[in-house]
């Protein structure tokens, strides 16, 4: 393989060590520039590469501890789980071997482990396929996994695990014409009004990007907006609203928008989707806490765990443990009675999260709803296009998972409820 073959192993194997060993997201390090020193097609190979390791660590763990009497430092492990993922994957063992023992060698902390790597990657390009294809779809991580398996049973967790070793398809949320813009990506209309794409490719080449017909946004993510069904003329308050999809879904139903989020560099992707797609709103960088006023409808989708995502995001069951969800679980509950308080009398609110955690979905809604006597869930309003009445919890919420529409592809875990305030 060419040099950029070198450089391109070499820059996910640092992602990796930077997820496992620093606790970094993915995405965070590439907006910070992580990748930056590459070129465009190596770039996104380069994520790929390290998308696909994550997604299947198990895998490539199980195969190598029968080649290893011990586990080798983190670095040198990260290596070897790459290129045992490509090699299991069907890649040429050459370029894949040869690139893994220069970045063990040119390192001068592990450069006596070169040896090694050789050694087990010859093993595992001999017998790593055929015992690949034996393996279990991976599990989450015990911190993970115990919790969920007590909220949705053993055999759920085995379909939400396998949803997430599946990835994710690409899903669109149009302006209008959702069939038309299907046909011209080659995707198909799901039942809820998003456009799927089986194998987008570029993004930005896909008909309709630079017209500004459409937006990236997973459709369990779109069902929010959904459920607020915004009104033309309506003033709509949208809280943590970067990157912006729902912001987009209001401001194209004719309400006037206000979205506000404290982070600037993701407010500014925010106000460039905007133009592309030609739509309005205000777009405020601040803190939720000091926003005031008076509106129709709020929609917060509060800063929570981002369980949910994992099918699309496989790094972070590895770069968290679980230690912060305590004080997000806090948040969610400040954020929301602050955001209930600024509703006129016979508002609305969606309240929603990104997260499979009941604690950060059902119980904030229920709590809710005890601590303020003028409010109550609309069960009914949940219940739009494309969501089967099963979906509904007992305290009226909408509860999305991983394994839904699993024939489709699956979406993200995801959780959308209304609550309305008395006149």
């Amino acid at each position: 393989m060419s040099n950029s073959g070198y450089y391109t192993r070499r820059s996910a194997v640092r992602l990796l060590d930077k997820v496992m060993e620093d606790g970094r997201l993915l995405n965070d390090l590439i907006q910070s520039g992580g990748l930056s020193k590459l070129e465009p097609a190596d770039r996104a190979r380069a994520q790929r590469l390290a998308l696909d390791t994550l997604r299947n660590l198990e895998r490539a763990d199980r195969v190598l501890q029968k080649h290893m009497k011990k586990t080798p430092d983190l670095h040198v492990h990260n290596v070897l789980r790459l290129a045992t993922v490509e090699l299991c994957l069907g890649g040429a063992a050459h370029g894949v071997v040869n690139d893994a023992v220069n970045i063990v060698a040119k390192n001068k902390r592990t450069a006596g482990m070169k040896g090694l790597v050789n050694a087990v990657l010859r093993k595992v390009d001999e017998k790593g396929q055929a015992e690949w294809d034996k393996l279990r779809v991976p599990r989450l991580p015990k911190w993970l996994r115990k919790p969920l398996a007590q909220a949705y049973g053993a055999d759920t967790m085995l379909d939400i695990e396998a949803a997430h070793f599946a990835g994710a398809p690409l899903d669109l949320t149009v302006k209008e014409d959702a069939e038309g813009i299907a046909e011209a990506v080659g995707g198909v209309v799901l039942p809820n009004g998003s456009v799927r794409i089986a194998d987008a490719g570029q993004v930005t080449a896909l008909a309709g990007f630079k017209q500004g017909q459409w937006w990236v946004q997973d459709a369990a993510a779109s069902m929010a907006a959904r459920v607020l069904n915004a009104q033309p003329g309506e003033t709509v308050l949208d809280l943590c609203a970067a990157p912006g999809g729902k912001t987009m879904q209001v401001a194209a139903a004719g309400a006037t928008v206000t979205a506000v989020d404290d982070s600037a560099s993701r407010m500014e992707r925010l106000r460039e989707n905007l133009k592309r797609v030609q739509l309005n709103a205000t777009v405020v960088v601040g803190d939720v806490m000091a926003q005031e006023g008076q509106y129709d409808a709020i929609l917060l989708d509060a800063p929570c765990s981002a369980t949910g995502t994992i099918r699309r995001h496989p790094d972070l069951p590895f770069a968290k443990d679980g230690s912060e969800f305590g004080d997000l679980i806090g948040l969610q509950e400040v954020f929301l009675d602050h955001a209930i308080g600024l509703l006129k009398p016979g508002g609305r609110l969606v309240f929603c999260t990104c997260s499979l955690l009941p604690d950060e979905g059902e119980v904030q809604v229920e709590e809710a709803a005890e601590r303020w006597a003028d409010v109550t869930v609309d069960r009914d309003a949940v219940l739009i296009d494309g969501v089967d009445p099963a979906w509904i919890t007992e305290e009226g919420g909408l509860r999305l998972r991983p394994d839904y529409w699993a024939d489709k592809g699956g979406m993200d875990g995801f959780y959308v409820a209304m609550l309305r305030k008395g006149q």
